[in-house]
């Protein structure tokens, strides 16, 4: 029973394993088979054929993701050369400002100690460390006093012309009457002294920032663009500095003076350097207390 048992069983299984050994015979041929051409393995053709395509998207994938990588990282170094380049820009624009303004200084300085060359007088820089701005900084505070030499009524210029003359003083400060002052006046002349007879004096206009000239006899030539000087006849400034320019003139008469208006040749708005004179003006003699066809009394 056993025996009859065991080769039905054989019979039933033999188709099983008749498609097993096919199989298995398949595949080893398969495996070994050969492309005639290129001598290749089949199954690894047919493998590859299968996973080529997984593979381009996967190395698509990884070179996007590398131009991904390499486009921020050149990004990032690009924004740091322009942050530098920035940084190197504006530091380059500052040391051009700082040297501009460094001639400009050393033009101002050089034009202020040229000036007893051209007055014959010691000049004390100072530099405007305050501005009186209730009527149109028509006083600055200077950081040279008494204890530089300063006096009062000196005279104050700078290369362009005159500023004004010290009213107050303190060891180390002084305050200065601008030209421009309603207050302030000094003796000039329209051209060269000797060479004009258009004789006045200038006083200030307050806020209009210009000079009046007056007393210019209507008969003598004045005309925008001459150029004025003091005549040293105030006593305080010295004969031929620059006051300023004729911007505008009313033709007077033989009865009427000019009217004649002076654009300071100083620049008062803008002044930072200025120098003070050390000028005394010349003592005058004193007027005779007795009438000339009077006799003195003998004591």
């Amino acid at each position: 029973m056993a025996a009859i048992r065991t080769q039905k069983e054989i019979r039933q299984r033999a188709p099983i394993w008749l498609g097993v050994l096919l199989l298995t015979n398949l595949v080893i041929m398969a495996v070994d088979a050969r492309d005639s051409a290129s001598r290749q393995r089949l199954l690894r053709v047919w493998v590859q054929a299968l996973v080529s395509p997984a593979q381009n998207l996967t190395a698509g994938a990884t070179g996007a993701s590398a131009n991904l990588v390499r486009q921020i990282i050149n990004f990032h170094s690009t924004a740091n050369e322009n942050e530098r380049l920035k940084k190197d820009l504006a530091t380059a624009e500052l040391d051009l400002r700082n040297a501009r303004q460094a001639v400009a200084d050393n033009e101002r300085l050089k034009g202020l100690l040229n000036l007893k060359e051209q007055t014959g007088y010691d000049p004390v820089p100072a530099r405007v460390i305050a501005r009186d701005s209730s009527i149109w900084f028509n006083t600055i505070t200077i950081n040279r006093g008494s204890s530089s030499g300063i006096a009062l009524n000196m005279p104050v210029v700078t290369a362009g012309g005159i500023v004004g003359r010290v009213i107050a003083l303190s060891p180390w400060t002084a305050q200065v009457m601008m030209i421009t002052d309603e207050k302030a006046a000094a003796g000039a002349i329209v051209g060269q002294l000797g060479g004009s007879g258009a004789l006045g004096s200038v006083r200030g206009l307050g806020d209009s920032g210009l000079i009046e000239m007056r007393y210019v006899s209507g008969l003598e030539r004045v005309d925008v663009g001459d150029y004025i000087l003091t005549t040293g006849q105030d006593g305080i400034y010295p004969p031929g500095l620059s006051v300023g320019e004729v911007v505008q003139v009313k033709r007077g008469t033989a009865t009427q003076p000019h009217q004649i208006l002076v654009k300071p040749g100083a620049k008062l708005d803008q002044l930072e350097e200025v120098a003070v004179l050390l000028y005394h003006a010349p003592q005058r003699p004193a007027p005779e207390q007795t009438l000339p066809n009077v006799d003195k009394v003998k004591k």
